[in-house]
């Protein structure tokens, strides 16, 4: 088992941010991504189904297969999927390293914000190279919290941040990952390798992302790992107070926040 502790947790809270995140980044993240009538996509890590609905939606002619090595989660994703009116996503639970699909099964791949939460991504690039047909596409899609910056500038902000990518790493987990997708497919033998950096900027003109990305998904992931940031001696109490309060300052009108995630495409070539 290579797959590291989740960094933020299994809470409603959480849960929540997802869906706030997901919402938000759906244009952003999602609106090159399409598949034909009748393709099978296999989404390996699908969550509480945040980013199922989306997929699922833009591309209703096609046969997802929805996995999570979280059975609670899969609870979560089902129920989304079926108040959405979705027909074509099957669920099932499956651990990343030992799938249980035979070779060349999937015409996709798609995996979003798995990998920065793996011990071991390039072995589950490879896995998933595996079970995806000759001449099929994989789609990664993560974030990096080494892009994030914002007007104010804060140290206090930054140092708080900083605990989030700590505790991740301490976990098994890569918090910087964004900046590797293109290697890590690379090294995984993917070939016709396309990484698009997809920037989310912030400012007053643009409220919707004020509160749903700034404030409802960034801020309120790293709020998430306080208790931990501060019994593992990362940070005191009074310090990431203050980091808080930086970084909500970037939600006033002259506030800024910028943040890049990378999407990554690349094919199966024998």
């Amino acid at each position: 088992m290579k797959s590291s502790r989740y960094v933020h947790g299994y809470s409603d809270r959480e849960s929540g941010r997802l869906l706030d995140q997901a919402v938000t980044l759906t244009g952003l993240l999602h609106h090159d991504t399409r598949y034909g009538k009748g393709t099978r996509v296999l989404e390996a890590g699908c969550g509480v189904g945040a980013q199922t609905v989306p997929l699922a939606r833009g591309s209703p002619g096609a046969l997802f297969t929805s996995v999570d090595c979280s059975a609670e989660s899969l609870i979560q994703a089902r129920s989304r999927v079926d108040r959405a009116g979705l027909s074509n996503v099957a669920f099932g639970q499956a651990d990343i390293f030992n799938l249980p699909f035979g070779e060349g099964v999937f015409d996709h791949v798609f995996v979003c914000f798995v990998l920065e939460h793996l011990r071991d991504p390039a072995l589950a690039l490879a896995n998933l190279k595996k079970v995806l047909k000759p001449g099929g596409t994989i789609t990664v899609i993560e974030g990096d919290h080494g892009s994030a910056y914002f007007y104010p500038q804060s140290s206090h902000a930054q140092k708080n941040i900083q605990c989030l990518v700590t505790l991740q790493e301490r976990m098994g987990g890569n918090a910087l990952i964004g900046r590797e997708v293109y290697p890590l497919l690379a090294d995984a033998g993917f070939a016709d390798i396309l990484v698009s950096p997809r920037m989310v900027y912030v400012d007053a003109t643009r409220p919707d992302l004020v509160e749903g990305f700034t404030r409802q998904t960034f801020i309120a992931m790293v709020e998430g790992v306080r208790d931990e940031a501060i019994g593992n001696d990362l940070i005191t109490g009074s310090e990431w107070d203050r980091g808080i309060r930086d970084l909500n300052l970037t939600c006033r009108n002259d506030g800024v926040f910028c943040y890049t995630f990378f999407k990554g495409t690349a094919k199966n070539v024998p």
